[in-house]
């Protein structure tokens, strides 16, 4: 059994405030990378009861749509299978079987073997005799098939995270019954932590208590999005079919998602663990009364919740049938408002770090990522999807939470499209022209709580006939023709656009310009009103945030990003700051509207509402100045994501309504239109525009996704540059790369890239360009796949179709129409020079 420590130190390197299955992970991997004094807290006996590893399953699934996710099992699964407890196996790779009683869900699962495949994991996908062969007691007529990963299995949560405390023995001590009473904070830095048992000094905690990880938040001034919900599960008596199995499991775990359940063997029983059920929520504060030594984690079994279940899991078991259920658990654990976990350090607590909403399918690469980005400052894998900073303030209200908590239970197991919006809350973050949106029959998406267009129905007017991309069934879904007309809208006359939702930051103070310098790849120190866009790099190289700053003084910047991503942004350019108050960061989001006007009439609209000269004289390409327009007070900057002349204007809030309706009444007579999001990112990729999170993120540097042009590293010392300067002498062995679909067939994003048979990629972004007349996608290919005019395939619900590597961008390469030189024509597209990568890249 794993060690336990009788004696509490005065003070530790770090504590770690959970000993379930991510704070062992942790205290596993800190010790693995160097770090000793770790202590570890949990309130309860060690290894034996408490939390969710308590009474966690332990079903290892790891397909998952997000590469992120994927890893993070891969890894557990790797690491599990090479652990063992007193001698025995703490992991059973015995194979996972996901089945699909719809044709919805096998198509589902057509599209989950290629995120598979893209991820590297080896997934197969099976008919019922392979099914039967897997599982022979399931009752497999009526099923379309299964997807069968060999490597998915079972493992045993607290033996694991006894385990791992064993691996850390050297380094760790871990203390039971031990409960934490306070987090001592002075100095925006943790100092300590105060417990039953006495108080530690630390400047470094990690919270990993899984359900109490909000009221442990709470302590330090940290707010942990969390919404702990009931979970049942129940585990029959000896099946006949069973008798005499050998060992704890030798059959593949099964998942039947159309039902909401899963199963699991342990000997001649069976595990039914179940979501069909309305979400029942346990608030956190109720559960600081919920410690009596005998599993705080669970309550009371509900027996009406479960018996549909039971009805279902007999309909795939027949077996069961007339079998009582024995031991039944109502155990908790806990949602995030999308799902993701949570893990980094908090902005306004130094030293306070968070590994949360982690279940034992990732725990243990979660353990390791959130240690090498302790130790070593960056994690080895992406994470922004889990970035503990990635939330608006609205996010961290408890009606959020609970609502969003409630609905990704109900939604756990529901097929759920890519562009599928949640239904509430809504209406959070609204543009100050969000009136004029519904006039013209906007749709929105929600994003960041802004409510966004995604096209606007009074655009129908504009949609003529033609060719029409292929778009099949379901995943044609959330989509419509009338983002045709709003792309050739931008391309032939002039769009507006809401760019509201762009967070804008003001960078200012007597240290600015080197802070900037420092911390960007690009040159900075540039005259007055000029703008340039620039990759913010980690010490590896890789790319922590795409951006554009412009001058507006000698000490005064403005830094302008997509708002999707605007607080992880924020939360990585405020943790570079210096301590001397040399610099001052302002978030200037919520009091600044902005209006993006483009297309070849946008500056014939701009000229007729305002008394400034716009000429390419006077206000050239990547320069920003003051204008007024109509009444309006504004700021302009020459730019366009969507590769048109055009600019975005920025103005105080107020006037958002009196900007759009000044610019709509202009533009009449030249045919202006709405621009929605689904028809900006078609305009986009058309252009070859990167899109931070897809096609860019921490894993991949400058050059490898072709923004190399957008790198100094002349000019000084900067932040990543010492890697930069080694990826230039040693090269690169894989580039971002552009491809058209031969069949135009319009993929969705993450499907594999395959070249005679091996997977060489995956799709980073995909869409049609209906300018070029082709299906777009982009994706990192090894150098000698990336020439133009060789042949891949991409794999899209288990079909392969034929791609072509092309040259990018696809649409105006020579930059003519974005600089508005002579001879641009709306036509200007594929068939001259790569210009060296000399795109303008930022993001939406």
């Amino acid at each position: 059994m794993a060690p336990a420590s009788e004696t509490l130190p005065a003070g530790a390197r770090v504590i770690v405030i959970g000993a379930g299955i991510v704070g062992c992970s942790a205290a596993y991997h800190l010790a693995t990378l160097g770090w000793s004094d770790i202590v570890v807290l949990d309130q309860g006996p060690l290894f034996v009861t408490g939390g969710s590893t308590s009474h966690a399953p332990g079903l290892m699934f790891q397909v998952n749509a997000s590469k992120m996710m994927c890893e993070l099992a891969r890894y557990s699964v790797e690491l599990y299978s090479r652990l063992q407890l007193d001698g025995q196996p703490v992991f059973h790779g015995v194979g996972g079987l996901e089945v699909a009683s719809t044709s919805e869900r096998w198509e589902e699962l057509k599209r989950k073997q290629g995120h598979a495949l893209s991820w590297g994991l080896e997934a197969h996908l099976i008919g019922r005799d392979e099914i039967k062969r897997h599982v022979p007691m399931i009752s497999a007529d009526r099923l379309h098939g299964a997807i069968f990963v060999p490597s998915d299995g079972v493992a045993s949560a607290t033996r694991v995270a006894a385990a791992l405390a064993e691996g850390a023995r050297d380094r760790a001590s871990f203390f039971g019954d031990t409960g934490v009473t306070g987090i001592e904070v002075s100095g925006g830095r943790v100092r300590g932590v105060t417990t039953t048992r006495g108080r530690i000094a630390a400047d470094t905690v990690l919270l990993s208590a899984g359900i109490w990880g909000p009221l442990i938040g709470r302590m330090a001034g940290v707010p942990i999005p969390l919404q702990p919900v009931q979970h049942l599960m129940a585990t029959t008596a000896p099946l006949p079919e069973l008798k005499g199995q050998p060992g704890e499991i030798s059959q593949p775990i099964v998942r039947h998602q159309d039902r909401s359940m899963y199963f699991r063997q342990r000997g001649e029983r069976y595990l039914i663990g179940a979501y069909r059920h309305e979400p029942l929520l346990v608030e956190p504060e109720d559960l600081a009364t919920r410690w009596d030594g005998r599993m705080p984690s669970t309550v009371p079994f509900n027996e009406e919740a479960f018996r549909p279940s039971h009805q279902y899991a007999i309909e795939l078991f027949p077996g069961m049938r007339g079998v009582p259920l024995e031991e039944k658990v109502n155990g908790l654990f806990s949602f995030t408002p999308d799902t993701h976990s949570l893990i980094g350090e908090s902005l306004d607590v130094r030293g306070f770090w968070v590994a949360e909403a982690v279940w034992i399918t990732h725990g243990g690469g979660a353990g390791r990522v959130v240690a090498e980005w302790m130790t070593q400052g960056v994690p080895s894998l992406d994470l922004h999807e889990a970035d503990l900073n990635r939330f608006y303030p609205h996010v961290f209200s408890r009606p959020y939470i609970r609502e969003r908590g409630a609905q990704n239970y109900r939604e756990v197991y529901d097929i759920i499209h890519p562009l599928q919006q949640m239904e509430h809350p809504r209406n959070l973050r609204l543009a100050p022209y969000h009136q004029r949106f519904k006039e013209q029959g906007a749709v929105f998406f929600e994003a960041a709580g802004w409510e966004r267009p995604q096209w606007y129905e009074a655009n129908e007017q504009w949609l003529a006939s033609g060719h029409k991309p292929v778009r099949r069934g379901w995943s044609a879904r959330y989509s419509s023709p009338i983002v045709e007309a709003e792309h050739r809208a931008a391309r032939e006359r002039v769009v507006v656009f809401d760019a509201t939702p762009f967070t804008k930051l003001e960078v200012e103070g007597r240290g600015a310009l080197a802070f900037l310098q420092r911390i960007a790849a690009n040159q900075m120190d540039h005259p007055i009103g000029k703008v340039t866009y620039t990759a913010m790099l980690n010490d590896r190289g890789g790319i922590e945030c795409d951006l554009t700053v412009t001058r507006i003084d000698q000490d005064r910047f403005w830094v302008v990003t997509g708002g999707g991503v605007g607080m992880h942004d924020l939360a990585w350019i405020r943790r570079q700051m210096p301590a001397d108050g040399s610099v001052h960061l302002t978030n200037l989001t919520s009091g600044i509207c902005c209006i993006g006007l483009w297309g070849p009439a946008a500056r014939e609209l701009l000229q007729a509402v305002t008394a400034e000269d716009v000429s390419n004289r006077a206000f050239p390409y990547l320069t920003a100045r003051r204008l007024t327009v109509g009444f309006v007070p504004a700021f302009a900057i020459r730019i366009s994501y969507v590769g048109e002349l055009g600019w975005e204007i920025y103005a105080p809030t107020e006037y958002g309504l009196t900007l759009w309706d000044s610019l709509w009444r202009a533009g009449q007579a030249l045919g202006v239109t709405a621009l929605g999001g689904g028809a900006f990112d078609s305009l986009r990729l058309e252009k070859g525009y990167r899109l931070w999170g897809a096609d860019i993120h921490s894993e991949y540097n400058p050059y490898e996704a072709g923004i190399g042009f957008a790198v100094r590293v002349n000019k000084g010392d900067f932040s990543g540059r010492a890697a930069l300067l080694r990826a230039k002498q040693e090269g690169i062995a894989r580039k971002l790369t552009c491809l058209t679909v031969d069949d135009d067939t319009v993929m969705m994003g993450k499907e594999p890239i395959l070249s005679h048979g091996e997977v060489v990629g995956f799709v980073t972004s995909a869409n049609y360009g209906y300018t070029v007349g082709k299906s777009i996608v982009y994706g990192y290919l090894p150098l000698e796949l990336s020439v133009a005019g060789r042949q891949v395939e991409v794999q899209y619900f288990g079909e392969r179709h034929s791609a072509t590597v092309v040259r990018e961008p696809l649409f105006d390469p020579d930059m003519m129409r974005l600089k508005d030189l002579p001879g641009a024509s709306p036509d200007t597209a594929a068939g001259r020079p790569e210009p060296a990568l000399e795109t303008f890249m930022r993001r939406g």
